[in-house]
């Protein structure tokens, strides 16, 4: 029998670098399919292509791969500590009575988001700059409130990412060089502000956590002066079946493990006490936030690194997603569009429901964790969408787009391989492959909340707009 024969006489296993139907209709008739991922470097843009070959080049790619090294080193050596809470107006640069910092690259009032106008709006009443949520939507289109990015005051901010001056702080100190990182304090998961609720049980909420939940947690860490290793909690959590964006079950349970023994030592009556444990328990998400401020204290020492192509930023604002590199200091930023999240909706709501991507949140997958570290946490598939198989291999994917692994923050399920570390535009470029990002889903209209989660990615855009930046940077 000739060879073609054979062929036809043997099982067909098929590697189909064409459309996915193709695989799909082989899959039907009994043979085995496997559906090649691919498309040509820089999706086939001969500029791009340009611009990979000039940085490529010995002289420049030399002085890139010096760069990245250390800023890279930066984020792996970087040892956040939670060494104490307070109100913004008291720790945070920059913040006055009337500044509201929000998610994402910088955006006016005009351009806001439903779910960030919701939540503005909201914070407005809660700091009595207003009577009610009328009154605040004339505030903030008066031009009396400073809007600015939580990024460009060494803070993250979940989803709308709103932070007013009196909002409660975690305040982070990396002991490896000395800088410090904020955000405030998980709403948990209700009807929050944070998604863009904002009616008076949100306020009321808002009221309790500045004069109880806060002022609690705020004396508690007074009494522990060595202050609390979150880059420890991280692993451990990552080692317990968390990835610390959207499953916190292990991370939660570690963070108010180490901070009880000084919360009973406060001189806060028993009813208050109780409140706050209760409070905590109320949802999985109280060390939510805390792991993306350890993220953005270990990235911001990554920062202003001459001619670094890696990622320090990734956050969106519900209109433009927004990245920050290493090589262009101060903030600098690129954008794109706001893309869709991809995912399981609650009972009742729609995909048209939805609004787009929004939140600083993303500083988990910058960092490594998140979506890249999905692999860890199987159980999170019901919520984000997707199978094990596929959570399994994101973190594996993600190694194409980074420079190493962090040795410090590793996924026991795949060896203990360390987590996907340093995006590297120029790789994303390269590959066209994007970053990966979990996450939730708010209503487009203000005043509603949280609708679903699941699976997006940053608009390739940003990166392009990136490349050619640094390509005119780097001499």
């Amino acid at each position: 029998m000739n060879k073609i024969g054979e062929l036809f006489n043997s099982e067909i296993n098929v590697i189909n670098v064409g459309i996915d139907f193709i695989s799909e209709d082989i899959k039907k008739q009994g043979a085995v399919a496997t559906q090649l991922e691919w498309t040509p470097p820089a999706r086939g843009n001969v500029e791009l292509l340009a611009l990979l070959d000039s940085l490529n080049s010995e002289e420049k790619q030399a002085k890139i791969e010096a760069a990245n090294k250390e800023a890279v080193e930066r984020i792996i050596k970087s040892q956040p500590v939670l060494i104490g809470y307070d109100q913004a107006i008291n720790c945070v640069p920059g913040m006055t009575k009337t500044t509201i910092l929000h998610a994402g690259p910088p955006i006016t009032w005009e351009k806001m988001s439903g779910p960030m106008k919701g939540a503005v709006t909201g914070a407005i009443v809660f700091e009595g700059l207003a009577a009610d949520l009328v009154e605040a939507e004339e505030v903030a289109a008066s031009g009396k409130i400073t809007f600015s990015p939580c990024h460009e005051h060494q803070c993250v901010g979940s989803m709308a990412g709103v932070t007013s001056a009196s909002m409660f702080m975690h305040i982070v100190e990396n002991k490896t060089y000395g800088n410090l990182a904020f955000t405030n304090l998980s709403e948990q998961l209700s009807k929050i502000l944070r998604f863009g609720a904002n009616d008076q049980s949100v306020i009321d909420r808002l009221v309790w956590m500045r004069d109880v939940f806060g002022p609690v947690l705020r004396d508690a860490m007074k009494l522990c002066p060595e202050g609390i290793d979150l880059r420890l909690l991280l692993s451990s959590a990552l080692h317990m079946g968390d990835e610390c964006h959207n499953r916190n079950v292990a991370g939660t349970t570690l963070l108010i493990q180490a901070l009880t023994p000084y919360i009973v030592k406060t001189d806060y009556s028993l009813k208050e006490k109780i409140e706050v444990f209760d409070f905590v328990a109320s949802s999985d998400y109280f060390s939510g936030p805390t792991w993306m401020v350890l993220c953005k204290c270990a990235l911001d020492a990554a920062h202003g690194i001459e001619n670094s192509t890696i990622v320090t930023t990734m956050a969106r604002n519900g209109v433009e997603f927004g990245i920050r590199v290493s090589g262009m200091k101060g903030n600098t930023w690129f954008t794109g569009p706001s893309q869709k999240v991809i995912g399981p909706m609650f009972a009742g709501y729609k995909p048209e429901d939805s609004g787009l991507d929004i939140g600083d949140s993303a500083i988990t997958e910058t960092y490594g964790i998140g979506g890249f570290a999905m692999a860890t946490a199987p159980a999170i598939v019901p919520l984000v969408g997707g199978t094990v198989e596929e959570a399994m291999g994101y973190s594996k994917e993600m190694l194409e787009i980074t420079t190493t692994e962090n040795p410090n923050v590793t996924i026991p399920v795949l060896d203990f391989m360390g987590v996907p570390t340093g995006i590297d535009v120029r790789k994303v470029i390269a590959t066209g492959k994007l970053p990966i990002i979990n996450t939730a889903i708010a209503h487009k209209d203000p005043g509603v909340g949280m609708i679903g989660a699941g699976i997006t990615n940053p608009p390739f855009e940003a990166f392009e707009k990136a490349i050619k930046a640094l390509e005119e940077a780097i001499h």
